[in-house]
């Protein structure tokens, strides 16, 4: 394989936005069923309709030589994804030769025993899903999840060296009482926490309107305890950053609700389909899988192009009662 050379000149979309980061989605698969992201009877796409590790490959380094200096490997699950180390391997591969980091979002339910691979190819932090330190609550928002698995996972990726960030989904009458434990667990295993409002993407099961909560009022225990201040930390995702006192965690906020993030939009999404999403918020796509079997890496860049031209200024989230979500499309099928 021959590293591709650093772009000359770096992606920007049609609003001049520079795009830096590929969240590369491996599977829609998942082994958990979490209530807020898919219903619990999912149809997941069939063997034919995916690209294989290779496309993967190949799309991946393709976006490199285009500018592209992240990627984050996502889901669904990515570690249920047959051949996620040889993938995991060549992308790492990329790292000084145009790519800057090689990143993973993951549930922890496989991460015991990935976590050694991920380490030995140059991932270097990682974000693990973690909405609760109750396990009864996590087997009800998960359906199927085992905590202590979970938490094993954390504890194999921090002795092989990996940096930590948990990823907790404020959810209003699920763990509006788990924010100060959390925090504590963080502190105790060295990671750092990002909290996410619930984002309105597929149908699922319940209404969202009753467990969406703002991230102003999710935190508004932990301000009536301890100072929080902004820092100057970024990571290349659409988090805000701060500083709690009296703690060595790094608190994020991602408000895709109540705060808008999109005017620095840095990313563009390509889903297991080989279809690149401009928006998570929005359908419009364009479709890299005919065009690279086809013709091979060189044949997608027009379309690259036109994705970048298409990407929109903003999405237009918002989660109202008996509201349909904004896309029909689940999260998993974008990649999280």
């Amino acid at each position: 394989m021959n590293a591709p050379a650093p772009a000359a000149t770096p992606m920007t979309d049609g609003l001049g936005r520079r795009i830096d980061y590929l969240r590369l989605s491996v599977t829609d698969r998942c082994d958990l069923r979490c209530r807020y992201c898919m219903a619990e009877d999912m149809t997941f796409l069939p063997k034919s309709a995916v690209l294989s590790i290779e496309e993967m490959a190949e799309l991946a380094e393709r976006f490199v030589a285009r500018g592209i200096r992240r990627i984050r490997l996502t889901g669904g699950e990515p570690l249920v994804r047959r051949g996620i180390e040889t993938l995991a391997k060549r992308l790492g591969a990329l790292i000084g030769h145009g790519l800057d980091e090689l990143t993973l979002t993951t549930n922890g339910m496989r991460l015991a025993e990935y976590a050694p691979m991920l380490a030995a190819v140059g991932v270097r932090r990682i974000n693990v899903s973690l909405d609760t330190l109750d396990r009864a609550a996590f087997r009800h928002i998960t359906r199927v999840g085992d905590l202590d698995v979970a938490r094993g996972g954390i504890a194999a990726a921090r002795a092989a060296g990996l940096a930590v960030k948990v990823n907790m989904v404020a959810l209003a009458g699920f763990n509006e009482d788990q924010l100060l434990p959390m925090l504590d667990y963080c502190a105790s295993v060295g990671a750092d926490l990002t909290l996410i409002e619930t984002m309105p993407l597929g149908e699922i099961a319940e209404d969202r309107s009753d467990h969406y909560i703002p991230l102003h009022h999710f935190v508004a225990p932990l301000r009536e305890q301890r100072a929080i201040f902004p820092v100057d930390q970024r990571t290349g995702g659409p988090a805000r950053y701060f500083a709690v006192e009296d703690s060595p965690v790094t608190l994020g906020l991602i408000t895709p609700l109540s705060d808008n993030f999109c005017a620095t939009c840095n990313r563009i999404r390509l889903t297991v389909e080989g279809r690149i999403y401009m928006c998570l918020g929005s359908d419009d796509h364009v479709d890299l899988r005919a065009a690279l079997r086809d013709g091979g890496a060189g044949a997608v860049d027009g379309l690259i192009d036109r994705a970048l031209a298409g990407k929109p200024r903003a999405h237009d989230f918002r989660i109202e009662r008996e509201s349909g979500p904004a896309v029909a499309r689940h999260m998993s099928a974008t990649g999280g």
